[in-house]
């Protein structure tokens, strides 16, 4: 039977989203950014809800942003991380054909998607020998400990059907990770894993500093909406530290608005205080099974406490206790090497005992190429400019922190 596309309602795209995070035997993950109340979240670009039917069925829901072009009436299709779809269903080509041509009909000049099941697996061993190994800078050209051969044929069949896959590093500004640190939080079999159990999985260093926490005396307070004022100012802190871009407070008071008004506790802001101190803060999202750890700042003082991990332990065993299969650190580059900017990302998350998952990563479908074409190059421009102002922000820190240590030593 042919795949039909039509517009649902919040709640039917909900309800369906749901039962697909809660069925274990899914293969997709469903992504807290395909829930409809993201689209709040993002009130400059447009959205709707689509449901993809077989016959009267509902078997897929998205939600999709509709980012117009500057001075053009006509927009980008965009279902971050979506749709949620079975990716593995025999009639994909369906399901791609039926959500391009209702994009066309909206009068899209293109859509990009991003399928969420997992195409290779790193494991912790893999990934610290890739890092020692000094002939290689990617992880891509490490072995993976596993290829799923059926997902690799979601890549084929998108090439088929005139999708294209962005080069890395290029693209709307716009995109999600395809490559994302996942901490399993259980068993193969699907039973749980005991908090002794995720614990024994982490390396020496990580088990240590969690120690060291708890020694110095770290307390982890789980907060309110009003506890996000604290996060940001952490945050601040370290988007000038790391020099990118910090989001303003009101986009995080936004998202908790939306998340929390949608299905209570979906997100949480957790502080990690020594003495009257915040010395790292972080916001975590559930849904169903998968958890996400989705912020995270520290300060630059009192980092020998160890607050990074000992916050990250606590929601570690907080969504075990919700009862989620999988720990999910988000987004890490695939550089490798000695010298990348981004290695100690890597790194740190590594010692978690987890694994690096590649997803197929996000595909465009130009409608209409010369405003495709012309779409892309206006969001490089714009991606070129909050780099130029993060290379600014990092040089400024630089500056400042040579500054005092000059003063420190009396010149």
């Amino acid at each position: 039977m042919t795949i039909t596309v039509r517009q649902i309602t919040a709640a039917e795209h909900l309800a369906f989203v749901e039962a697909k995070a809660a069925d274990q035997d899914f293969p997709t993950t469903v992504s807290f950014l395909q829930l409809p109340a993201w689209a709040k979240v993002k009130p400059e670009w447009g959205h709707e809800s689509l449901g993809f039917f077989d016959g009267s069925e509902l078997v897929g829901a998205g939600l999709v942003l509709y980012r117009e072009m500057p001075k053009v009436k006509r927009s980008l299709a965009y279902l971050p991380e979506g749709p949620v779809i079975d990716w593995l269903r025999p009639d994909l080509d369906g399901f791609l054909t039926a959500l391009a041509q209702h994009a066309k009909a909206k009068g899209a000049f293109g859509v990009r998607i991003g399928p969420t099941v997992v195409e290779r697996t790193w494991g912790p061993d893999t990934i610290k020998t890739a890092i020692a190994d000094e002939h290689l800078t990617t992880l891509s050209q490490a072995a993976p400990d596993a290829t799923h051969r059926d997902v690799v044929r979601v890549s084929d069949t998108l090439h088929r059907l005139g999708w294209k896959a962005p080069k890395d590093g290029e693209g709307f500004a716009a995109g999600q990770p395809k490559f994302n640190f996942q901490l399993p939080l259980a068993h193969e079999d699907g039973t749980p894993k005991s908090a002794d159990e995720v614990l024994k999985g982490m390396n020496q260093l990580w088990r240590r500093n969690i120690k060291k926490g708890d020694k110095a005396g770290v307390e982890i307070v789980r907060g309110t909406r009003d506890d996000l004022a604290a996060f940001h100012e952490v945050y601040l802190v370290t988007a000038e530290r790391d020099g990118f871009r910090p989001r303003p407070l009101g986009y995080f008071q936004t998202m908790w608005d939306a998340l929390n008004g949608e299905r209570e506790d979906r997100m949480r802001v957790y502080l990690a205080r020594h003495e009257d101190d915040v010395v790292a803060a972080t916001t975590w999202i559930q849904v169903g099974r998968h958890a996400w750890y989705s912020y995270g700042a520290s300060s630059n003082e009192k980092r020998e406490v160890r607050g990074s991990n000992r916050i990250q332990w606590q929601m570690i065993q907080d969504s075990l206790a919700v009862g989620t299969s999988v720990y999910d650190l988000r987004g890490i580059t695939e550089g490798i090497a000695a010298d990348d900017p981004e290695i100690g990302l890597i790194q740190f998350k590594v010692g978690t005992g987890g694994q690096a998952v590649a997803y197929p990563g996000e595909w465009d479908l130009p409608i209409n190429k010369p405003l495709y074409l012309a779409f892309d190059a206006y969001m490089n421009r714009q991606k070129i400019k909050g780099a130029v102002a993060s290379k600014a922000s990092s040089v400024k820190a630089l500056v400042k922190g040579l500054d005092k240590l000059g003063r420190r030593s009396g010149r």
